[in-house]
């Protein structure tokens, strides 16, 4: 039987994962009193020691269930860092913007989260990419401090998405795009990531990585969108629209660092893809469970699950905290049972991707639990 074949045999069937909210950063500033915590989680898929549950932040909090990290190498980490802040120089950023790229650890993210890889020009790859998309939704997305401006932001992901996937030449119509890619350092750092990605990458797989970078470009502007209008969306449209905003993206590299490349037809399989998915989800959940105490220090907060969870459920940032944590914890599971099932699919590439996803959401625990993007300032 072919690997489509196999494919299309084991994985027929399906499987298993109110009104607009008030304004939000008026709501949270007088949270009602603490409710019962939610009761722990249920029954756990089968016993897997690559699993286990880590706590996280000050504790406080029930721990996240959630893949164990594979390595741990500082120093090739710190490599990476350094060779990323000198690109970032070259790409435009100014001294401090590099010295901050190079101390968010990027190059120890990537390193944390593609265990099979232990070459730093190949690391480069994820590292350049993940460190354009930040400053991408910094710069122009989230941080109002750093200059975003919500209702400036679908112009210029249009230009980001040219960037990345140039656009054929329209004579004098082009001049002027021309220009504007060269002279915006977010652009730049986009045009150039994507060029190295190129020369390590088939066309399929940088196509692949365009194009989940685009769909993460429309959540972007769904949340521009309602934080413009001050109409913050309820936890359920925004989680639908956090499903293509995740780490998803960034685990669309995993096969390139690898050396190898999973083809289209099984890459895209629903159930592959659905498996990938929860993957990125759950790992960029806790990406929102991490950025609480920055988020509402913006004077427009952006948008975040236990935020959101928070203003639906009328209840404080604890419990929302909780509820998050278990729906994290809810998703890592149907990600491992869907591992389990895919186990049994014959393609040496399909197992390492399945893998690749696993080590990707314990190295992203990893960096989130150590980086100084998310410590929380001590109190004056």
């Amino acid at each position: 039987m072919t690997e489509q074949g196999a494919l299309a045999t084991l994985l027929a069937g399906p499987s298993g994962l109110g009104t607009s909210a008030a304004r939000l950063a008026a709501r949270l500033a007088n949270p009602p009193a603490a409710t019962e915590i939610p009761s722990p989680p249920g029954p756990e898929p089968a016993l897997d020691p690559a699993y286990a549950f880590r706590p996280w932040g000050d504790g406080s909090a029930p721990p996240l269930y959630c893949p164990l990290t594979e390595r741990i190498n500082d120093p090739l980490g710190e490599e990476v860092d350094r060779r990323l802040a000198l690109w970032a120089g070259e790409c435009g950023f100014d001294e401090e913007e590099c010295e901050q790229i190079g101390t968010a650890g990027f190059g120890r993210l990537v390193t944390l989260a593609h265990p099979d890889c232990e070459d730093p020009e190949r690391l480069l790859i994820s590292a350049k990419l993940n460190a354009s998309w930040w400053a991408a939704d910094d710069l122009y997305a989230d941080d109002t401090s750093l200059g975003a401006v919500p209702a400036e932001l679908p112009p210029k992901l249009a230009l980001a998405m040219a960037a990345m996937d140039p656009v054929p030449s329209l004579g004098e119509f082009s001049r002027d795009l021309d220009e504007t890619l060269r002279g915006d350092r977010v652009l730049i750092a986009l045009n150039s990531s994507t060029d190295y990605l190129r020369a390590s990458g088939t066309a399929a797989q940088v196509q692949r990585v365009c194009y989940s970078t685009f769909a993460m470009f429309v959540s972007w502007t769904a949340y521009a969108a309602w934080r413009h209008s001050g109409k913050y969306p309820p936890a359920w449209e925004y989680l639908a629209a956090r499903q293509h905003d995740s780490f998803y993206t960034s685990m669309t590299l995993i096969d390139v660092l690898g050396g190898y490349e999973l083809t289209a037809n099984v890459y895209y399989d629903p159930r592959v893809r659905e498996a990938a998915i929860q993957a990125g989800t759950a790992a960029v959940l806790v990406n929102d469970l991490h950025s609480v105490a920055k988020d509402l220090e913006d004077e427009s907060p952006p948008c975040n699950a236990v935020l959101l969870i928070a203003d639906d459920r009328q209840c404080s940032i604890e419990e929302a905290t909780a509820i998050t944590v278990e729906l994290h914890n809810d998703v890592v599971r149907d990600f491992q049972r869907a591992h389990e099932q895919l186990s049994a699919v014959p393609s040496v590439e399909l197992q390492r991707f399945l893998r690749g996803l696993r080590a990707w959401m314990g190295g992203g625990f990893e960096w989130h639990s150590t980086s100084p993007r998310y410590k929380t300032k001590p109190a004056d």
